[in-house]
C-alpha cells in the first residue's frame, strides 16, 4: 500500500503546475495538531480517508485498504485549482 501512496506522489510531483493546490488540500486534509502525534506528517485521519474513498468508489466493505487511483488525485487536484478563488 506505501508503494501505491508514493506512486500517487510521484505523479503528483511531475506536475508542477498542481503543486500549490496539493500542499494547500493537504494542509486542509490536516487534521488539527497534527505534528504533535505520530507520523508527524499532515495526513488525513483514517476515518476521513475512509469516507473520501467509500464516497469516490463506494462501499463495497472495507475501504481501509484502498488507495486512490493516481489519474483521480490528479483530475481532482485541477479541479480544486480551477473552483478556487
Amino acid at each position: 500500500m506505501i508503494r501505491h501512496w508514493l506512486r500517487i506522489g510521484f505523479v503528483v510531483m511531475v506536475h508542477p503546475s498542481l503543486w500549490a493546490t496539493a500542499i494547500r488540500q493537504l494542509r486542509r486534509m490536516a487534521p488539527p495538531g497534527w505534528w504533535r502525534r505520530m507520523p508527524f506528517l499532515p495526513v488525513p485521519s483514517g476515518d476521513y480517508l475512509n469516507f473520501r474513498l467509500a464516497t469516490q468508489y463506494g462501499s463495497t466493505g472495507q475501504t481501509r485498504d484502498r488507495v486512490p487511483d493516481p489519474v483521480d488525485v490528479l483530475t481532482y487536484l485541477a479541479w480544486c485549482r480551477r473552483v478556487e478563488p
